[in-house]
């Protein structure tokens, strides 16, 4: 929704994603909005907008708030690990697992409500549900 630039504010964009079917509060869009790096920016009419800055890295407390948040249970198998968030929220743990640049991730794909989080060679998805069990630790 952001990314055809027409978001103008949280309260606009929680009206659209009410319409495409999920229930969030103004304070999850604003956690969200602030972890996929989106910043309002003014174009040449005045006109307000929000956009996605170019990825940026994430810190390690900040992925932990996010996992807390969003995780509700996953399960490992082989080289993978699916985390389950609840609807909608899938790209925000996907995004902060991408720019967190954890070793022994290769890379995430996420739907709705479920993320397929690939380990890198040599790692399994057991270690990789080890890991971020121990990043919400700390």
């Amino acid at each position: 929704m952001i990314g055809a630039g027409g978001v103008r504010s949280q309260s606009e964009l929680m009206r659209r994603l009410e319409g495409a079917g999920h229930h969030v509060s103004q304070s999850t869009v604003s956690r969200d909005l602030e972890a996929i790096g989106a910043r309002k920016l003014v174009d040449d009419t005045g006109s307000a907008r929000y956009v996605v800055e170019e990825a940026r890295p994430i810190e390690e407390r900040d992925l932990a708030e996010t996992l807390a948040e969003h995780v509700t249970g996953s399960a490992a198998s082989a080289n993978l690990l699916v985390l389950h968030t609840g609807p909608g929220a899938a790209h925000v743990v996907a995004l902060a697992l991408d720019r967190a640049g954890l070793k022994g991730i290769a890379g995430t794909v996420a739907g709705d409500d479920t993320i397929l989080v690939v380990a890198a060679e040599g790692v399994g998805g057991a270690d990789l549900a080890r890991l971020l069990e121990a990043i919400g630790d700390a």
